[in-house]
């Protein structure tokens, strides 16, 4: 795939993905809250951000009392949208109650690595958290969630926050992908799974090919090559069980509980890859938001 027709494709799939029609796979938003597209000011480019913020009916007075906030990240990776994951945030919003910001991260491209998507979200982060008085926030109840490629930012965000601050009550990992080095592809549910409806080998092979550019060191990039994982905001992993990624989800959740920092790791029976965003067709993924949601209220509780 040339980086033009990649570009064509993305283009393409994200019109169908943020399209009225994709609502019977992606789910209605909840009508409790009110979601609209902003921009943030980060050191040489505006990001742009949606956000979710629930009526003052849901909210118990959201225009007046600051909110926790929930920083997303979308999956994807060379080729998603915050609009494919606008029911769950918008059920997190209305339910926890919450703030949602979904970081609409760069994609993956020959000129655009993941280092550039992983600066998105702790850029996104770290702005939001200064400028937290503006909007609402609570700085002091701060979490994290990210999907698939999503999640990968999302375990990087949290690492980097680990070693250097703010302090986040948790972090909620959905099927993701947490090893860019040459073992990537060695797991076992690879080799179960590698052409599925929703994600297959040469997808991942594409995926890795454009996320570490030669000479860039994979592990930088690898959660579950990570140095120190010690310390780190609690962690719930979603991992569907029909996913070639599942064993990234386990294997992660093992290293974070040996490092000493609490992982709950959940595993969802025949679901594929990015179930969490096709509540229409997937059946478990309204019993996964509502083990977030049950998950993140405890984290944010006090």
């Amino acid at each position: 795939m040339t980086a033009e027709e990649l570009a064509a494709f993305s283009e393409a799939e994200n019109r169908r993905r943020a399209s009225p029609a994709a609502r019977a796979i992606t789910g209605l938003p909840d009508p409790g809250v009110t979601i609209d597209w902003q921009e943030l000011a980060l050191p040489g480019r505006r990001l742009p951000v949606r956000v979710y913020r629930p009526t003052p009916e849901r909210g118990r007075g959201a225009d007046r009392d600051a909110l926790p906030l929930v920083l997303h990240v979308h999956g994807g990776g060379f080729v998603g949208t915050a609009v494919q994951s606008d029911w769950v945030n918008s059920h997190l919003a209305a339910r926890l109650p919450a703030l949602v910001v979904s970081v609409e991260h760069r994609l993956l491209a020959p000129d655009t690595p993941l280092s550039a998507a992983a600066d998105d979200g702790w850029d996104a982060l770290q702005h939001l958290l200064r400028h937290a008085a503006d909007r609402g926030i609570d700085p002091a109840r701060t979490v994290v969630f990210g999907e698939s490629c999503g999640a990968l930012i999302t375990a990087l965000t949290a690492i980097r926050a680990g070693a250097a601050g703010p302090r986040l009550r948790a972090q909620v990992l959905v099927n993701p992908a947490v090893d860019l080095t040459g073992t990537m592809l060695d797991h076992a549910s690879i080799t179960q799974h590698p052409r599925t409806p929703t994600l297959t080998v040469p997808q991942l092979r594409l995926f890795h090919r454009l996320a570490v550019p030669p000479g860039a060191d994979p592990r930088a990039l690898s959660p579950l090559y990570a140095a120190d994982l010690s310390g780190l905001a609690p962690a719930l992993v979603v991992v569907p069980t029909h996913d070639p990624l599942a064993d990234h989800g386990r294997r992660y959740a093992e290293r974070l509980r040996a490092a000493g920092t609490p992982a709950r790791l959940t595993e969802y029976p025949q679901a594929p890859h990015a179930f969490l965003s096709m509540p229409g067709v997937v059946p478990q993924a309204e019993a996964a938001r509502a083990e977030i949601v049950e998950f993140l209220r405890g984290a944010l509780a006090g």
